[in-house]
């Protein structure tokens, strides 16, 4: 299911203005919009009763203060999973900047130059919640803005009885939003659950298949060494209309002798008439070998020549296309 490469590559709020405000939050998709962003990410997990939410991870313990709310709701892996709570307990969580532990109580911003840990003045917004903040202010600034769906855990979610791809796709139709392939894509780590959109639910929305490492540990069955070899992407391109790798499949450093050193990824996916669109780009977290942010954009536009990328600042990467006329 290959389709033509756009002429002009497009900017993808990674989680909203994530670099500036807490990922997911509505405060950052609405700043991603002011910003100009073509398409915002919306990463979504189901609650326990079955409602889309926009979470990057099915657990909550990174983002939200669900461990001194919730205390003794974790799992036996000491996590605590989105699917566990209804969505009135959702609600009374609130969201911060991403975190880590550091020690007994001692919690760390992930990026500590972006938005404080405290104070907590973010929830979870659903779904639903998240495309009507988009489509009124595409209204109220005369814009036509993407979504850009991910759909994270499809099996963990299946083996609790929730088909998160038919649930998602319900909210999308109840919108306006399912049949439209020119401003909506879906995304997934898991091939079979994209096949299975193409092939059986038949949405008629473009896909992109998700590209990470087998030591991720993603909830897939999927190889993804598999799927960056020729015969991998021929078949990603019987379903897929692009592919979502991650930076680093495409940049691998430099040589000896200071050159730049791509993959063939790009190249082959296009000769399938694949997207491309790598993820993650952070001016605050720049790959080895790379000086600056404006550096890391030239490697990938300029040389690469991929259609887009997901970036935590939508802002500079839009301001970069128009400066060097690429847009």
């Amino acid at each position: 299911m290959s389709t033509t490469q756009r002429s002009c590559p497009i900017v993808i709020a990674h989680r909203g203005a994530s670099g500036y405000l807490p990922e997911h939050t509505l405060a950052a998709k609405a700043m991603a919009h002011a910003m100009d962003a073509d398409y915002i990410e919306q990463d979504v997990v189901l609650s326990r009763d079955g409602i889309p939410v926009v979470l990057h991870d099915v657990y909550l313990e990174s983002t939200t203060d669900v461990a001194q709310r919730f205390p003794g709701r974790a799992q036996a892996d000491g996590r605590f999973y989105a699917m566990d709570f209804l969505l009135e307990e959702l609600r009374q969580l609130k969201v911060h900047e991403r975190s880590s532990q550091h020690g007994e109580g001692s919690e760390r911003a992930v990026y500590p130059g972006r938005f404080p840990l405290a104070p907590a003045l973010f929830g979870i917004p659903t779904l639903a919640e998240e495309i009507d903040l988009i489509a009124g202010l595409d209204r109220s600034r005369g814009r036509t803005t993407g979504l850009y769906v991910e759909l994270k855990g499809p099996n963990l979610h299946m083996a609790r009885g929730m088909d998160i791809a038919t649930i998602v796709l319900s909210v999308l139709a109840e919108k306006g939003y399912a049949d439209r392939p020119q401003q909506v894509y879906l995304q997934c780590f898991d091939g079979p659950t994209l096949k299975r959109l193409r092939h059986e639910i038949k949405t008629p929305l473009p896909l992109i298949q998700l590209i990470g490492e087998n030591s991720w540990g993603e909830d897939s069955d999927s190889d993804y060494d598999y799927m960056r070899s020729p015969a991998g992407l021929a078949e990603i391109a019987s379903y897929a209309h692009g592919i979502g790798p991650w930076l680093a499949q495409i940049y691998m450093g430099r040589s000896p002798a200071g050159e730049v050193l791509l993959s063939e990824l790009v190249n082959r996916a296009h000769a399938l008439g694949l997207a491309v669109h790598p993820y993650t780009f952070r001016s605050d977290e720049l790959p080895a070998g790379v000086e600056d942010f404006n550096e890391l954009l030239d490697i990938f536009f300029k040389r690469a020549g991929v259609d887009g990328v997901f970036t935590d600042f939508p802002d500079t990467v839009r301001h970069y296309l128009r400066r060097e006329n690429i847009i």
